[in-house]
């Protein structure tokens, strides 16, 4: 694979360029294979938030990784402002970071101008994917007014970006589907596409899946929609990812590492209590895969099942340190450098195991996904996850699933109770419980979809657990951060400092939109589950 960069800005660190085309190529530039070129830019950098927004925002916050770097205060809610300019800068204009707004709008600009309706088509697919991940981490962003040459550009509210997501999704459905009944063999980008190679039912297939995780994303401020859209997607003629042979997973190579490979170089994680709690209490079979035994110390059998000791989230800054990572697991050895054993492993898009439980979901708020129970859809999905990871036999999948193991007490190195003596971060089994109240299926459902989910999809993870409050998670040790309690959960990000120095009256307007103070603390428009069945962290 090779990629080459497009650029329609020069790389710069200033906020205001993100509008401000400098160096455009224009039409009579392009050729299909620099298209094709500017499509995987697109693709690959917008499937990354950097190390910030993916490792130490979402990773920390969906409780994948806790952070020991005692200079890292996302750990405590209080993550730094330059941050933040480095995640939306790098989305938005920063070239060395990939820049793939500016990549995707070069691509959708020059498709539409020359009536290149597969790419075009294929093109909207990719605007909802990157554009869903960025909303999901601030609410309101610069959305439909991107590219329009002013130096004041307003934001959108989620609430319209979502609608035209939905949208857009349907007229990137309607062009590949009409592609696809004359020219079913055509590869849209050829090898640029990362993910399919061009294929355009696979593409389909991601497409509804897509609709289907947008759907679900709004259940809780606007069912209708949500049902509308989740029955829409499982009426598709394609159908959705049920296979692990359709995951949709982006191609890596020596130049292009996946985003979690790029920085396990230096050890300024480990792995979380939530974790040790959930999968040493369930003897889960993926520990060999997600961590490494701690230290040596530890081996499977020992006094922690398969040796996964975790660290509690948001200690101060002077309880954590480097040396952290000699006490408490790491994450899998596949997912180290490659120059440390490490195999380059594709970066994530969407997977079987996700689309299994997003349908679980829906058919336990009472929607047709497709005749499946919510009990089916929540089995085939641990068994995609496990068959995917481990390459469990049928056997070790059905004794997963039907098991009644429960959480497990987080311990030390030593295989005593830790520091804190935290108990088990939740008391529900494997074992689906059909005769469960609503919350405890759904507690289920989004706690195996967090399993599956781990380690690489921690901006999807994080999300659904500031929707949901589940996997319940365990409180932080310390919040310094004054809008939040440490047993609540980070609902967003502040917008970056230079978006108020260079865009101040748009980036000011955008607090109407968002509905409460540019603090961690404000809920997104689809955080909406009530507060009176939100659960609350185990302390």
């Amino acid at each position: 694979m090779t990629i080459l960069v497009i650029s329609s800005v020069s790389c710069t660190d200033n906020f205001d360029e993100l509008n401000v085309k400098r160096g455009e190529l224009t039409a009579d530039q392009m050729d299909g294979s620099m298209l094709g070129f500017a499509f995987a830019e697109a693709q690959h950098w917008g499937m990354r938030a950097w190390y910030q927004g993916n490792n130490l925002f979402a990773g920390e916050y969906s409780q994948f990784q806790a952070t020991i770097h005692p200079n890292f205060h996302s750990s405590n809610y209080n993550g730094p402002a330059s941050w933040s300019n480095l995640m939306m800068e790098g989305f938005y204009s920063n070239i060395a970071y990939g820049a793939p707004a500016n990549q995707l709008d070069f691509v959708l600009k020059y498709t539409e101008k020359n009536n290149l309706k597969p790419e075009n088509a294929l093109a909207k697919l990719w605007k909802v994917m990157i554009y869903h991940r960025q909303t999901d981490y601030w609410g309101p962003i610069i959305y439909s007014n991107f590219g329009n040459g002013k130096t004041s550009v307003a934001f959108d509210s989620q609430k319209d970006i979502y609608f035209d997501f939905f949208k857009i999704l349907d007229e990137a459905a309607t062009d590949l589907r009409a592609i696809n009944a004359t020219s079913p063999a055509t590869k849209i980008y050829g090898t640029h596409d990362l993910v399919y190679g061009g294929n355009i039912l696979q593409n389909l297939k991601l497409l509804n899946s897509l609709r289907l995780r947008l759907a679900i994303r709004i259940a809780y401020v606007d069912a209708a929609k949500a049902k509308q859209e989740a029955e829409k997607a499982a009426a598709a003629p394609e159908g959705f990812i049920v296979n692990n042979a359709d995951n949709a997973l982006s191609k890596v190579n020596l130049n292009f590492v996946n985003k979690l490979s790029t920085i396990t170089y230096i050890s300024e994680f480990v792995l979380t209590s939530t974790l040790a709690s959930l999968m040493n209490g369930y003897e889960d079979p993926r520990i060999p895969e997600y961590s490494q035994p701690c230290c040596g110390r530890l081996t499977p059998g020992n006094a922690v099942f398969g040796g996964l000791v975790g660290f509690r989230n948001g200690y101060a800054a002077a309880q954590r340190g480097k040396e952290k990572d000699l006490e408490y697991s790491y994450v899998g050895k596949k997912w180290l450098p490659i120059n440390n054993g490490g195999t380059n492993e594709k970066d994530p898009v969407m997977e079987a195991a996700e689309v299994f439980f997003l349908r679980a979901e829906g058919v336990l708020r009472g929607w047709n996904m497709g005749g499946g129970t919510a009990q089916e859809y929540y089995n085939e999905g641990i068994k995609a996850s496990l068959k995917f990871r481990v390459n469990a036999s049928d056997a070790v999948v059905n004794s997963y699933i039907s098991s009644t193991k429960l959480p497990a007490k987080p311990l030390d190195r030593f295989g005593k109770p830790d520091a804190r003596n935290s108990p088990p971060v939740t008391d529900i089994p494997v074992l689906y419980d059909n005769t469960g109240s609503f919350e405890r299926r759904l507690e289920q459902i989004i706690t195996q979809k967090w399993l599956a989910l781990f380690p690489m999809n921690d901006t999807e993870a994080w999300a659904e657990r500031r929707r949901t409050g589940y996997p319940r998670g365990y409180a932080i040790i310390e919040s310094a951060n004054p809008a939040l309690t440490r047993t609540q959960l980070a609902r967003r990000l502040i917008y970056p400092s230079n978006s108020y120095s260079t865009n101040g009256a748009a980036t000011t307007a955008a607090l109407t939109l968002l509905g409460g103070p540019d603090t961690y603390a404000t809920r997104l428009w689809w955080d909406a589950k009530p507060l009176s069945a939100y659960p609350t962290p185990t302390d």
